[in-house]
């Protein structure tokens, strides 16, 4: 019963854990920022991608939320910059295999682990920085990923849904 209570403890408090982890600049008033825009960096781009596109359309509908303005980036308060910033990782596939022979206490035995390969995903990170001081007020990264192998209404959702949680958590000590 006892090992019970405790999975279930575990269980609530890893779902307490939120998919996004932010950070931001303490001394700053967040209360004094109305307006809004891209970064320069942000703007001067080539060309669009399809997930940048996704981003964007996620913070225009936050920023709307929040009731602050876009507008140019010599105007703005706050100029935003984002990048999807790629992470490796390693995936065991499949099952490893082992065979060994013994009698009592005494035994040999061979085994091989399960396959392994490296996979990369990206990172969502979102930077607010104050426009006259160029310096970083607000970061918000995500603890969710993006792959190759999603499809592109999965991304949508899921880039939807991490910026929606980024902020939700903006302006700071109001939630």
């Amino acid at each position: 019963m006892r090992a019970l209570f405790i999975a279930a403890m575990v269980a609530v408090l890893a779902g307490c854990a939120g998919n996004v982890v932010t950070d931001y600049n303490s001394a700053t008033v967040f209360g004094n920022y109305s307006s809004w825009a891209y970064a320069p960096s942000q703007q001067d781009a080539a060309f669009t991608s399809l997930d940048d596109a996704r981003v964007r359309t996620a913070i225009e509908r936050e920023f709307n939320r929040k009731a602050m303005k876009q507008v140019s980036d010599t105007d703005a308060d706050l100029l935003v910059s984002w990048q999807i910033v790629p992470e490796e990782r390693l995936e065991q596939t499949g099952v490893g295999l082992g065979f060994g022979i013994g009698r009592g206490n005494f035994g040999w035995a061979l085994s091989a682990p399960p396959p392994v390969r490296e996979i990369t995903e990206g990172k969502l990170v979102v930077e607010l920085a104050d426009r006259q001081s160029s310096e970083v007020v607000w970061r918000a990264a995500s603890r969710r990923y993006l792959n190759e192998n999603q499809s592109p209404e999965s991304r949508r959702e899921l880039i939807d849904e991490v910026v929606s949680e980024m902020f939700s958590k903006y302006p700071p000590g109001l939630n």
